[in-house]
């Protein structure tokens, strides 16, 4: 996601999607130890979506 469209959601909506990335990067951890993870790249992006949501619920309080 970009950074435009999460500083146009409301807190509830990115604390939501935080969590629904978190269970995805844990699902690909698991698979990627398992030897099953055909997209290793994934890892990055989704890894920089969730640092990005937390970037944007830091700016929120400020």
């Amino acid at each position: 996601m970009k950074p435009n469209e999460l500083r146009n959601m409301k807190a509830e909506e990115l604390a939501n999607k935080r969590s629904e990335l978190t269970q995805e990067l844990f699902n690909l951890k698991f698979q990627l130890h398992t030897g099953r993870l055909e997209n290793s790249a994934k890892l990055k992006y989704i890894r920089r979506g969730i640092a990005r949501i937390n970037t944007v619920l830091a700016e929120n309080k400020a």
